[in-house]
This record gives structure tokens, C-alpha cells and sequence, in this order.
């Protein structure tokens, strides 16, 4: 596989110059852990259905790795060839993720909830070489799935299952201990270990265009981030990283996973959300950090109140994906007496701004922080002026996290020549350079951190024979965030039913974190002179019908 990864080129010298690309890899930041502290602990991998727990050092995460590193290798996986990983957050997600970088193999996280539609295009795209999957997770048959995909992807050789059984059998291909045999091991696990600049994620985001895209990062793009993202935040060695975000998202893979092995702290997984066991977690196993969206922060906040749970290690809970609620923050101070940070970001870049520690809690509240060290941000009026304080513009962001660029779609990467990448969202900043996001240019509604491909369910539905007309806007919600509603006008003498919208959306294979979850008919939708759709007039029509302000 080749990477057009054209954004990171003209970026080295620089970058490497001004001391934020630190070229090293996962590598050499697990080597140094080996080194350090061998026999500390390094991750709890939690199985949340079943309350089945492992836990492992540094030294037996090694083995693991090394395993997975052989497994691979003889699967034929090498450098540059992709691995998709649709796994839920545990130790054999992140033994596979090691595996891969000792091979110079590119890891392709997936999350959980994609179906055949959005994998189908992503596998493809990305000439994915061996698929990683669960045979259930959360009553979903992935083996099915995947089997029902093969024949569109020319590309996949080999699919791995938890759970599976002969060949298929991930545990058997990766890490049955008899691997450790294997008398090549030393070279297999270092002759092509990548060097910083070398692409090693490739992780899909959802677009306007109607099509996933496949980021691309390096090992100098993502750690350029996560070094002052822990130095802000004075995370070390002795903190215990709580992760329940998926790591198949860019906030549990980089803050989840690269994050404790770069700091040699210990990270606790969970494989799903359960508000009372993460509580309880919190409280047996000292954690002291987490990172999530506001809905985690909302129940963490409710079971602690509801179970009298320790929470006191929990010195900062970092929230990003949208607005947080004021009583949120204020509610979750009283009851955990924990920090709450506030940031804004995305799978291009990382997190690019947060709040400091020592901030006073409306900072969080009002504000998305500035920017990380080695990035920076700019707002531009609808006239190309740069924006004065508290004027709302087009933020655009500039620096070393920025990532390689889109996987066969250079021009999409919203570069321009001075290196100013246009994120489509609406911002403003105050004096002092703390940023608010305050929409998105972009067609995108996020519910609950994730991104909905708004084009695509608006297509799909608009295949229906009973709709004339379909446009999907959001509408605000205290614990998701978002929430969307479709709009739809129905042909003459035809409707359309919340139910048969969902059976739309079901016999398209979209994931239920796609579906409306209202639906608004009508004889007709505002438009332009020329026919454009005016969505703000629907979101503001929504909002008038609801109450909101």
C-alpha cells in the first residue's frame, strides 16, 4: 500500500527544528517502559458483560505484542500493509495495535458500531489486509458481517475473530504462546519498525462529501500532540488513565492507548459503558484521569451520587465533543470534587485546545481552551479579515498534530499554501485566545461524539418512494449533545412513518447512532431561489416548536 501522506513532507524540518516532532514511535516509547519498569502495572482490560478482568505488566504486554507481531507476520502482514481493527477496548486491541507497529504494519481502528455499509467502503478503500473482529459484541454477529462482505473486498486476506474457531481463531493466530517459539521473533519484531514520519493510523471520519475519509497520521503527528496535551494537564508516570471511550475512536486510541505507554502510567479499560461499574473502578483502582464526551460526565457524576463511591482519585475528568452544560460542570464538582477541562479537537489533529487545570470552572464552561503548544488557530470573517475578538469566523488551524492528509483524496485536504487547515466549524475567541466553537460550516451533527453522515442517511432515505424531499438538521440535547430530526416532504398521496424511516435505515445497514430520532413531515422546506435548502431555517423552526432557546 502506498500513502499519500503529502502534508507531512514540507512539514519536517520545521517541525523537527522547533522540538515538536520528537521522532519517536510506540516503539521506542514501549522500549523505554521495558527499561523503566518492567514489572509495573501497565493496563486492566475490563470485559463489562461479564466482569472478567486481566491484567497485565509491562513485561507480559511485551509478550503479547511480540506474539501478535509473529501471528501477523506469517498471515503475511509487513510494512505498510493495513490492519483493521474493529475490536472493543481491551488488551487484545491494544497487543494487536503493538503488533503492528513492530511490523511497520498501518493500524486501521473501526468502531464497533460500523455495519457492512460503512466497513464495505472503508476495508476497500484502505486495501485492508486482515480484518480483526469480535464474533459477538453487544448481540451483533461481526463473523456474519464480515463473511457477507468478503467478496466486495479483493483486498482482505485474512479475517481474525475473537471468539472464532480453526483459522479464524484470533487467539490462535496472534497469541498462542507457542509463538514465542519462533526463532526469527528478534527480527520479525524490529527489521521494520517504521520511523516517526512514516504513516502508521489510518482512521475514517465522516465528511460532507457523502464518503467516509481515511486520515492519516504519524507517529511525530499524534505524539506531537500528546506530549503538551499530558504536560498542560500534569499527567505523569503515576497516574491511572480510565478509558471507556471506544479505541477505535481518536480519543481512546490516542489518549487510551499511546498516551499511558508514552507517560509509563497504567490504563484501565472498559469494553462498554456502565455508569455504576466505572464508578466503582474509579474508586477500587485510584484512577486519577479520564477523557470523554458529556454524557460519560453526566453519569459518572449520577452513579457516584446513587452508589457513595470513592471518587476522590479522579483529579480531572477532560470533556470534549461538545458544549458542557454549566450545572454539568458545577454538578460534577460537588459530587466527585473532580477538575473538569473542557477541549475542542478532531480525528485530523487531536485535541488543539484545552483549558488549564488552574482555570476557574466557567472557563470550561464558556470556553474550549487554547491552543496546544505547536498549534495554533485562526479565525476568518466571511470576508477573509481576520476576525476581532468575539467575532464569529471560519476556524482554521495550523501546526504539528495536524495530520498527513486524506487517503487518496489530496484534494480534500483543506490545506492551504501558509499550512492553514479549514476545520468547518464557526468559532470565536476572546482576548486571550480561549476559543468557542459555535457551529459547523460543514453538514455534519454530532450525538454523543460521533460524527452523522448526514448526506448519506438523507440519500438513503431519499431513495424511499414515499419521499419527496428529506433534510436532516440537529437539534440540542443535555446529555447527547445533538440529536437529529429528519424533515421530510412526502409525495402526493403518500406518507411516511417514524417506523418505516428506521426499517429505511435498517435495510441500508446503517449503524442506529445514524437513525433520526425524530421525524417532522411537511408539505414543504424552506429553499433558495434556487433550491438549496435552507437548514438553518428548519433548525430554527425545530428549536421555535420545541421551546428551546
Amino acid at each position: 500500500m502506498e500513502f499519500d501522506a503529502v502534508l507531512i513532507e514540507p512539514r519536517i524540518r520545521e517541525m523537527t527544528e522547533k522540538g515538536f516532532w520528537h521522532g519517536k514511535t510506540v516503539n521506542d516509547y514501549f522500549d523505554a517502559c521495558l527499561a523503566a519498569c518492567p514489572d509495573k502495572p501497565a493496563l486492566t482490560s475490563i470485559v463489562v458483560s461479564t466482569g472478567e478482568r486481566r491484567d497485565l505488566t509491562w513485561a507480559e504486554l511485551d509478550v503479547l505484542a511480540n506474539r501478535a507481531a509473529v501471528g501477523l507476520s506469517r498471515l503475511g502482514v509487513g510494512r505498510n500493509d493495513v490492519v483493521s481493527c474493529q475490536l472493543p477496548n481491551g488488551w487484545r486491541f491494544v497487543a494487536t495495535y503493538l503488533g503492528c507497529a513492530r511490523l511497520g504494519a498501518v493500524f486501521n481502528p473501526v468502531m464497533p458500531i460500523f455495519r457492512a455499509r460503512e466497513l464495505t467502503f472503508m476495508l476497500r478503500h484502505g486495501e485492508a489486509k486482515v480484518f480483526v473482529i469480535p464474533k459477538l459484541f453487544r448481540g451483533f454477529d461481526h463473523e456474519a458481517m464480515a463473511e457477507g462482505m468478503r467478496s466486495e473486498l479483493p483486498d482482505l486476506k485474512h479475517v481474525l475473530v475473537e471468539g472464532g474457531e480453526g483459522a479464524r481463531d484470533l487467539d490462535a493466530a496472534l497469541f498462542d504462546p507457542a509463538l514465542d517459539a519462533e526463532p526469527e521473533m528478534a527480527r520479525i519484531t524490529t527489521e521494520n519498525r517504521p520511523d516517526a514520519n512514516a504513516v502508521c493510523q489510518l482512521i475514517y471520519t465522516s465528511g460532507t462529501t457523502g464518503e467516509p475519509k481515511g486520515v492519516m497520521h504519524t507517529a511525530n503527528t499524534m505524539y506531537a500532540n500528546l506530549v503538551p496535551y499530558a504536560e498542560r494537564l500534569k499527567l505523569g508516570a503515576d497516574d491511572v488513565v480510565l478509558m471507556a471511550s471506544p479505541m477505535a475512536h481518536q480519543t481512546g486510541f490516542m489518549y487510551g492507548l499511546l498516551m499511558p505507554v508514552q507517560l509509563q502510567a497504567r490504563a484501565v479499560l472498559l469494553d462498554s459503558w456502565d455508569k455504576a461499574l466505572a464508578a466503582r473502578v474509579v474508586a477500587e483502582d485510584g484512577c486519577t484521569f479520564t477523557m470523554a464526551s458529556t454524557p460519560f460526565l453526566l453519569d459518572l457524576a449520577n452513579a457516584v451520587e446513587e452508589g457513595g463511591t470513592d471518587s476522590s482519585s479522579l483529579r480531572t475528568f477532560l470533556c470534549a465533543g461538545t458544549a458542557i452544560p454549566g450545572p454539568a460542570v458545577e454538578r460534577a464538582r460537588a459530587v466527585m470534587g473532580t477538575k473538569i477541562v473542557s477541549a475542542w479537537g478532531m480525528t485530523e489533529n487531536g485535541a488543539v485546545t484545552l483549558t488549564n487545570l488552574d482555570d476557574p470552572d466557567e472557563r470550561s464552561i464558556h470556553s474550549d481552551g487554547y491552543p496546544l503548544a505547536g498549534m495554533e488557530t485562526q479565525i476568518r470573517t466571511a470576508d477573509g479579515r481576520i476576525a476581532e475578538p468575539h467575532e464569529e469566523g471560519e476556524l482554521f488551524v495550523r501546526g504539528c498534530s495536524n495530520f498527513g492528509g486524506y487517503l487518496k483524496r489530496p484534494q480534500w485536504n483543506n490545506v492551504d499554501a501558509d499550512g492553514w487547515f479549514d476545520t468547518g466549524d464557526i468559532a470565536r475567541a476572546d482576548e486571550r485566545g480561549y476559543i468557542r466553537i459555535c457551529g459547523r460550516s460543514k453538514d455534519i451533527i454530532i450525538r454523543g461524539a460521533e460524527n452523522i453522515p448526514v448526506v448519506e442517511v438523507e440519500s438513503a432515505l431519499f431513495k424511499h418512494p414515499a419521499v419527496a424531499s428529506v433534510a436532516i438538521v440537529g437539534y440540542p440535547d443535555d446529555r447527547l449533545g445533538e440529536r437529529a430530526c429528519a424533515f421530510v416532504v412526502p409525495k402526493p398521496g403518500h406518507s411516511l412513518t417514524f417506523e418505516e424511516m428506521q426499517a429505511v435505515l435498517a435495510a441500508n445497514n446503517f449503524s442506529k447512532t445514524y437513525w433520526p430520532e425524530r421525524l417532522e413531515l411537511r408539505e414543504a422546506l424552506p429553499a433558495t431561489a434556487s433550491g438549496k435548502i435552507q437548514k438553518f431555517a428548519l433548525r430554527k423552526m425545530l428549536r421555535d416548536e420545541m421551546g428551546l432557546a
